[in-house]
């Protein structure tokens, strides 16, 4: 249940983000139209596949906590993974738009002097995604959610996007007006970059890859338990922000059945103490001396 109470939690997380990214570009959108600065345009649109990215973390969130039925046993986790490629795709397709527009711009000499204003807005945006990054960063780590994880990572990104579009519009004030739709091209490019950066991690996941050095450390873990003599096989996969374990381990030939029991008992209580596994299938079989 408390894995059902981490993700409603984590939901909050996802609308501040979504408030926020609706102000911040509507304003910016708004504002480079007035103020004519491509690099801020191209940060309000930023924001616009944000909204989406963060529409679709909340959606995933709510089916996540589905609770398992007939046809999905380890339940609806992985939905919030499907809604994170969802957003890949949407971002990288406004990620190239953005791209597309700056480099015609700069080919066109299009540039021009933006207005001082586009500027400051910039900026302010860049504080209040700070401030948005701490707050869904500290809420992940409380609830342990990946999902809020990325959306955090993504509002830092946010940030640094929105100081870069203000810096290239304060150069063309200096008489650089190519900074401006510059920057734009920059902001573009991060676009894209963070899609593919979410859609790596997506696709990783939901073909069950599963980082070596984290199998490595399950192993260890299971093999400092005193009872256990060998261990022979360990998988896992992530379900969601869930890790699933699946092991095999040798033991003490001589041993009860229910002593066998009480140790892979042992086990999955030392996975979930020590490494946050909560769901963990251990497998036991007798040992035997030609294994060494």
């Amino acid at each position: 249940m408390n894995d059902y109470a981490n993700l409603k939690k984590g939901e909050r997380g996802a609308w501040v983000s979504i408030i926020a990214y609706l102000v911040l570009a509507t304003t910016k959108l708004i504002i480079a139209s007035i103020g004519n600065s491509e690099a801020l345009r191209a940060d309000g649109l930023n924001n616009t596949t944000d909204v989406i990215a963060s529409v679709a973390v909340l959606i995933g969130l709510k089916i996540s906590r589905k609770p398992p039925d007939e046809d999905h046993h380890y339940g609806h986790f992985r939905a919030e993974t499907i809604a994170s490629l969802i957003a890949a795709f949407i971002m990288m397709t406004v990620g190239i738009e953005v791209i597309i527009g700056t480099v015609q711009d700069i080919i066109q000499q299009k540039a021009s002097e933006p207005s001082m204003l586009t500027a400051w807005t910039a900026l302010v945006a860049a504080f209040i995604m700070y401030g948005v990054y701490r707050y869904n960063l500290n809420l992940s780590k409380k609830v342990d959610s990946n999902a809020l994880y990325a959306a955090a990572q993504d509002n830092r990104s946010d940030a640094l996007v929105s100081v870069g579009a203000s810096i290239g519009i304060f150069g063309s004030q200096f008489g650089i007006f190519w900074l401006d739709p510059l920057a734009g091209l920059v902001v573009g490019l991060i676009i894209c970059k963070t899609a593919w950066d979410i859609f790596v991690d997506a696709t990783h996941s939901l073909t069950d890859g599963y980082d070596e050095e984290g199998i490595e450390h399950i192993r260890e873990s299971i093999s400092d338990h005193p009872d256990v003599w060998a261990v022979k096989d360990v998988k896992a996969r992530m379900q969601g922000n869930k890790t699933l374990v699946e092991a095999t381990i040798h033991v003490n030939p001589d041993i009860t059945v229910q002593e066998g029991h009480e140790i892979t008992d042992e086990v999955e209580e030392r996975l979930e103490k020590e490494k946050n596994i909560g769901y963990a299938h251990i497998h036991i079989e007798p040992y035997e001396e030609e294994e060494t």
